[in-house]
């Protein structure tokens, strides 16, 4: 029998994965629990693509991290079996004239305080470079050439793949319990009745972050949110560089979207906005007739030259959503052995190359002025979302 690992890691999506990679470089022994082999369907972490972008409105701190985290994609383009993060540009567009507090003029602002070149649109130029969309809809916003997408679930796949060839063990199963004992938490039991054992315990399993601590129930939501791909007659006409990624009025309306998928011929389709209460375990992951027809009044609205696609698939994608939007990775304050490291809130991905960094920092106590704002926080009364979450 192998002796217990350092650290145990329940979740092998984008957050647990990471961390264990940058954890055992730095010589912990780790292992990895989940219910599937990465990428699981039903994660988060999953599906073809993520949004990359570093526009959070006024909020410099996230502008900062997204900053760190697009010069990790590069360096992962350059270090990993092939590219994975597509820098086609982030084209975020406005119905009316952009005015301070908006998101999009927000974002247009702090880009340039930062020392960002992004390029404003009218209607005119959005119809010259970008034709798929009506010009009519949209009298204003700007592209920003920094940024674009990553492929979720390949990179996590061989994210996942490279722990493993650096001595990470896995296990398939399904945590239900965590073995806690004398205010300390010794692992983590599984559907099976069997046990994994460690000398600390990571949680990074997203929307079922409250199965296991259900005292994180008023601090945490589960949403679920609808993702549509979308098969063209003729993909060329939403491949770059006259289509990309985009958000359309999106913390107005919360659609945003991709350029078609060089491999699955799709152009993904989503909704940021305030989702359903969705339980991971118990509830069905569908997406509604509603959503569907929602979906199509804006591509006749927007994407006019869509309206002809196949629809080929949809998913309901599960946010761990805090209470302030912020991510949540810290020690649980009464249980020793055990940490917390989840709460992407619908925008944890485009954080990948740093998110290990920063877990691995606060299990290990490294000063990181970074994790003041994910600490253990329960002194939040009411939700709030990130500038670009639609709340409707």
């Amino acid at each position: 029998m192998q002796p217990a690992p350092d650290i145990l890691i329940v979740g092998a999506g984008v957050f647990g994965v990471t961390a264990a990679l940058e954890l055992t470089s730095r010589g912990h022994t780790v292992a990895l629990v989940d219910q599937g082999p990465p990428p699981f369907l039903l994660a988060a972490s999953s599906d073809i693509s993520k949004v990359v972008r570093m526009e959070y409105g006024s909020d410099a701190f996230y502008m900062r991290l997204a900053e760190e985290a697009m010069e990790g994609f590069d360096a992962w383009n350059e270090s990993l079996s092939r590219p994975f993060y597509h820098e086609t540009g982030v084209l975020m567009l406005s119905r009316e004239a952009m005015q301070p507090g908006g998101f999009e003029h927000d974002s247009w602002k702090t880009l340039q305080e930062r020392g960002h070149e992004p390029e404003r649109i009218d209607s005119k130029l959005l119809s010259d470079r970008f034709p798929a969309f009506d010009p009519s809809m949209y009298t204003d916003g700007f592209f920003h050439a920094r940024g674009g997408w990553v492929e979720s679930g390949s990179l996590i796949q061989e994210l996942f793949q490279r722990a493993l060839a650096a001595g990470v063990r896995f296990t398939e199963g399904m945590v239900t319990d965590l073995l806690l004992e004398d205010g300390r938490c010794l692992g983590a039991t599984l559907a099976d009745g069997s046990s994994l054992e460690a000398g600390h315990t990571l949680l990074a399993c997203g929307a079922w972050t409250t199965n296991l601590l259900p005292e994180l129930k008023p601090f945490f939501r589960s949403s679920g949110h609808p993702v549509f791909h979308l098969r063209p007659a003729e993909p060329k006409r939403f491949a770059p560089p006259e289509f990309c990624t985009f958000t359309a009025d999106i913390a107005h309306t919360g659609w945003y979207g991709f350029a078609v998928h060089p491999s699955e011929g799709v152009v993904k389709i989503g909704r940021h906005g305030t989702g359903l209460d969705v339980d991971p375990v118990a509830d069905p992951r569908e997406v509604y007739e509603s959503d569907i027809q929602a979906m199509w009044a804006f591509v006749r609205e927007a994407l006019p030259a869509l309206t002809e696609a196949e629809l080929v698939y949809t998913r309901r994608c599960l946010y761990a959503d805090t209470i302030d939007a912020d991510y949540w990775l810290d020690h649980h304050p009464e249980y020793a052995g055990l940490s917390v490291a989840s709460g992407g809130s619908g925008h944890g991905f485009k954080m990948a190359p740093i998110l290990g960094s920063l877990i691995a920092n606060r299990l290990e106590g490294v000063a990181d002025d970074r994790l003041e704002r994910f600490r253990w926080r329960t002194d939040r009364a009411a939700y709030k979302s990130e500038a670009a979450r639609f709340v409707g």
